[in-house]
């Protein structure tokens, strides 16, 4: 059997401890043949490391000899590398989010639809067991009609002090852009095809601006913090039913928290840890499950869907539609909290 040839564009933190160990776990379907990064150097030690043959001098010249990229690069270059990817017939598997607007996440659809090749978005929550389980109560109507979601992807102080994730031209938000996403994602995927038509956010940064602060995750000027450190967004639906939403890197809280929960007509879910609540046989029933919350094994399993969908056999599980509407969704919230007002969708 053939194997994929894969290329890599953008080799910093993300790549090196995720996706590469990821496509080498699976040397038996896949070929990493190089590397571009726009800095050499480091382009050279990861091809090194990981004993990758070549190392390129632009992105596009990675087109040449592979079947598919992975782009690891700062927002602000996802649907530039993407379109001029899938333009030259290269399947793409691109880190969230999917770009820096819904504009830009048109341009890279429409590409991948000209083209025929696959557009994969790295929203790598789905595939850990307590979101497939979750994903299947759902299909088995446990919830039956939602009513209220609520999510929560709150960090007490850890903003990120590597990298270009504090500027906003190259990311384009803070919190919600890069973390809040993950969360978002998920919530609309078990909510399946409810569509948000209003939206009401409010974003902050002064607590990151604030001299003095403690951090977790190294170091940041807080003279030039420019993006979001936390957000609070409340979303309606077009069936009437709402999501409350709400993300930070940086809070007074007592501690990390990671929450999705669906209240519905016909019972209630919680994703972590995986219990469902409902009311039957004149009591009151609370059922739990083993499912962890595991990033590593979810990249492992997102990489082989990838792998596979490009080898024509599977179907992508995030869908570049979906990644869209989550794009959307940041855009809505950041315009609301810009001109103090709910925005219709």
């Amino acid at each position: 059997m053939n194997k994929l040839k894969v290329g890599f564009i953008g080799v910093g933190g993300i790549a090196q401890s995720r996706h590469i160990p990821a496509f080498k776990q699976l040397d038996h379907l896949v070929d990493i043949v190089g590397v571009f990064d726009i800095n050499q150097e480091q382009s050279s030690q990861v091809a090194s490391t990981f004993n990758i043959p070549n190392v390129y001098d632009t992105y596009q010249q990675v087109f040449n000899d592979v079947d598919a990229v992975v782009i690891c690069t700062p927002n602000k270059f996802h649907a530039e590398m993407s379109v001029a990817a899938l333009n030259a017939g290269i399947h793409v598997f691109c880190e969230k989010p999917m770009a820096m607007n819904q504009e830009e996440c048109d341009k890279m659809i429409e590409a991948a639809n000209t083209s025929g090749k696959l557009l994969a978005i790295g929203y790598h929550y789905r595939f850990t067991d307590a979101a497939i389980l979750a994903n299947r109560a759902i299909d088995d109507d446990v919830v039956g009609d939602p009513l209220v979601t609520r999510v929560r992807a709150l960090r007490r102080r850890k903003v990120p002090g590597w990298g270009v994730f504090t500027n906003k031209e190259l990311q384009g938000g803070g919190s919600l852009i890069d973390y809040g996403c993950h969360l978002l994602d998920l919530a609309m995927w078990l909510l399946k095809d409810r569509q948000p038509v209003e939206v009401l956010g409010k974003t902050y940064n002064r607590l990151s601006k604030t001299p003095g602060q403690i951090n977790d995750w190294g170091t940041f000027n807080h003279e030039t913090f420019e993006v979001d450190d936390h957000v609070s967004t409340f979303i309606t639906f077009d069936d009437g039913s709402t999501m409350q939403f709400e993300c930070s890197w940086s809070a007074n809280i007592k501690e990390d928290q990671i929450h999705l929960s669906i209240s519905g007509v016909g019972g209630g879910l919680n994703v972590y840890p995986f219990e469902i609540y409902q009311s039957k046989m004149g009591t009151f029933f609370n059922e739990q499950a083993d499912a962890e919350h595991n990033e590593d094994v979810a990249a492992q399993r997102q990489t082989l869907n990838f792998v596979n969908s490009c080898l024509g056999n599977e179907t992508l599980v995030v869908q570049p539609e979906q990644a869209r509407q989550v794009s959307t969704l940041i855009d809505a919230i950041y315009r609301s909290s810009e001109e103090g007002r709910s925005v219709r969708l």
